[in-house]
């Protein structure tokens, strides 16, 4: 890879990686940092790295990083999150954006992930299972979960609108 193709990946990934990142953890400080580590990363490894095959490496790197500072936010952490009280969903409420994004958050993080990279960035599931490291047909599993729980948790379209 050399230093324009580099540039290249930042001009046209960078955004995407944050929103997908953003749209995991919800920290725009956070997020930032990943995307930087990611772009890092690419660099120091820039001779090993085909220029063909930027977005999957710089996708891949974005999503075990996210992976790796949800896990270590979640030993930080002395509270027992499922003891917390369920919050209730206000179907009266008119903005569907937030209720969504509201419900994504609370998706398992593999879940929320492939989810993410599959309806917001579009991946197919032969690339999501590339960029997380799990089959195919898991990819598929997690999708459907993910969006049975989806479903359930915004209720009929005309209650929350």
């Amino acid at each position: 890879m050399t230093i324009s193709d580099f540039n290249r990946a930042v001009d046209l990934w960078a955004d995407g990686l944050y929103r997908f990142v953003l749209k995991n953890i919800s920290d725009s400080e956070k997020s930032k940092d990943i995307i930087q580590d990611c772009f890092e990363k690419m660099w120091i490894h820039r001779e090993n790295i085909d220029a063909e095959k930027v977005k999957a490496y710089l996708f891949t790197a974005a999503h075990h990083t996210m992976i790796d500072v949800i896990r270590k936010e979640k030993h930080a952490t002395s509270l027992d999150w499922k003891k917390v009280a369920e919050p209730s969903v206000n179907h009266g409420y008119s903005d569907l954006q937030e209720v969504l994004h509201k419900a994504v958050q609370r998706l398992p993080e593999m879940q929320r992930s492939v989810v993410m990279l599959r309806d917001y960035e579009g991946y197919s599931y032969r690339e999501i299972s590339e960029i997380t490291g799990i089959t195919e047909v898991q990819v598929k599993v997690y999708i459907y979960r993910a969006r049975v729980f989806l479903k359930s948790y915004i209720g009929q379209i005309h209650s929350v609108v």
